[in-house]
């Protein structure tokens, strides 16, 4: 098959085709806006230490996270975190409409195409779809950098609008991203076998998903709590300066997996107890589903749980930051003096970080709603057969509603514990004092005479206090709440879906 010929069956379909391929393109463009971010903000150069900026900082920004070199790595890890569920929700619109796609790749294999011939179609309608979303997100990382440089005043910047990244680093992402969806669609195809006479999936599954998950999680945590740890050695020897970052990217790795694998052990388990202890029909129905495919939970909350465990791990560092801050205040005015420790900027900071959850959410919902809007549609033939038995409409949509929330209410919980325990693996109590000073309690005058101001001083010593960090229950609970409220509009939009695919048309649909 000739590639032109391939290009053009990997762009035809029905308009769920179409619009799988524009979702696909979308997320590929908002994946690429991220990493981009992230590579202007590590192409910032840092400039040479000098008797006027001895700690090498970029002033002609506004914002401290692009002014001192030692905070870029961070602002740069959490706009890559924001590709996480954009990703995720790329994962999702690839499989919508998939039983019309099977459909199609069966009637291909009729008309003689080989098995490899239909998986590499397959494989390029997500590669396409991508690389038109890198480039289209390409052309707006570049408008968007002009329109927004605007110095103040000062000729200060609020963007990093004057530097570039290497052609080199703009190609790996443009190019990169593509590679990596195609490479995803072609892993997940390896248990499919597409035939003349339709797609079959070698997923049977007799027994539920192991607890295993729960190992995942715990090495993720152990990983954490390593960090602090291997600073304190850093502060000694510089031998295991590569030993942090390794913690950190595998334990959060880790994590992330065991979560979201985990929900698939969730999912199976509240089948169980709901077919146990259920007496009417939309929770046994609901029960059923979750049984029979107890990975659909894994699949549509993955975004979602990832934006999760990176907002309570974020959550734990903003009790940190504030129990540091306020014991700072106190030493300080133990001390005589006024004022606190940098935290303030800290908690400024977490602010921005909060605000990158709070859009990771947003784009996790949208995965979400996809996901559950697909399940509906490519069940609709099942629906319709029940409603034209006699099963009510409002109990197809009870049934729906206890499929979505029964695993998603102890998931999210989980998701926020996990990352609030990796937040203060990283800083579980504060200390602050242990120090010494000098109060002069006389007029200004008195104090600057070194003949008098011997008389007048007297030095305070205050001990090491050490404060354990409180858990911050109330912002978990909000992100908890915001997330459990993203369910619920996700379930609302694919009730609107289940009224039209219940319809007893659907009965023909094959």
């Amino acid at each position: 098959m000739r590639p032109a010929t391939l290009v053009r069956l990997a762009l035809a379909g029905t308009r769920t085709d179409t619009a799988r391929v524009v979702l696909t393109a979308l997320s590929a463009l908002l994946a690429t806006l991220a990493g981009l971010a992230a590579l202007t903000v590590l192409a910032i150069p840092t400039p040479a230490a000098t008797d006027e900026n001895p700690n090498r900082w970029s002033e002609q920004y506004q914002h401290a996270l692009l002014v001192e070199p030692g905070l870029r790595g961070g602002t740069a890890f959490a706009l890559l975190m924001l590709m996480v569920p954009v990703l995720a929700l790329a994962g999702q619109c690839a499989r919508l409409g998939a039983p019309a796609r099977d459909r199609r790749l069966a009637a291909l294999r009729l008309a003689g195409a080989t098995p490899g011939q239909v998986t590499r179609l397959v494989v390029l309608e997500t590669g396409v779809a991508a690389l038109l979303g890198t480039l289209v997100g390409l052309g707006v990382y570049l408008v968007g950098r002009d329109l927004l440089h605007r110095p103040d005043a000062g000729g200060r910047l609020a963007l990093p609008t004057d530097v570039l990244p290497s052609a080199g680093a703009l190609a790996g992402v443009v190019l990169g991203l593509p590679v990596v969806a195609a490479l995803a669609t072609a892993l997940m195809l390896r248990t499919v076998t597409t035939s003349p006479l339709g797609v079959s999936r070698k997923a049977a599954r007799e027994r539920g998903p192991g607890p295993w998950a729960g190992l995942l999680i715990g090495f993720g945590v152990v990983s954490f709590a390593l960090i602090r740890p291997a600073v304190q050695q850093l502060d000694d020897s510089g031998e295991l300066a590569w030993l942090m970052p390794l913690l950190f990217a595998v334990g959060a790795l880790t994590a992330m997996v065991g979560v979201v694998i985990g929900t698939g052990w969730i999912s199976y388990h509240c089948g169980v107890l709901l077919r146990r202890y259920a007496r009417r029909a939309p929770a046994l129905l609901a029960a059923g589903r979750l049984m029979a495919d107890p990975w659909a939970g894994s699949r549509t909350f993955a975004a979602l749980l990832a934006a999760l465990i990176f907002g309570g791990g974020a959550a734990a560092q903003r009790a940190y930051f504030a129990t540091k801050d306020q014991l700072d205040r106190e030493q300080s005015r133990l001390a005589g003096a006024g004022g606190g420790g940098d935290n303030p900027f800290y908690l400024s900071t977490m602010d921005l970080v909060d605000g990158a959850v709070a859009v990771a959410i947003l784009i996790a919902t949208g995965g979400l709603i996809v996901a559950l809007v697909e399940g509906i549609v490519a069940r609709r033939r099942a629906y319709a057969a029940l409603v034209a038995t006699g099963v009510p409409r409002a109990t197809l949509s009870r049934s729906v509603a206890w499929q979505a929330l029964a695993p998603a209410v102890p998931a999210i919980l989980l998701a926020l514990t996990v990352g609030t325990l990796l937040g203060r693996g990283l800083g579980g109590e504060v200390s602050a004092g242990g120090g010494s000073t000098e109060i002069c309690e006389a007029t200004v005058a008195l104090c600057d005479d070194p003949a008098s101001s011997g008389q007048y001083t007297r030095i305070v010593h205050f001990p090491v206090v050490q404060r354990a960090v409180p858990v911050p229950l109330e912002h978990l609970a909000w992100l908890g709440a915001g997330a459990l409220a993203a369910v619920l509009v996700t379930v609302g939009v694919g009730l609107l879906f289940l009224r039209a695919s219940t319809a007893l048309d659907e009965l023909r649909t094959t």
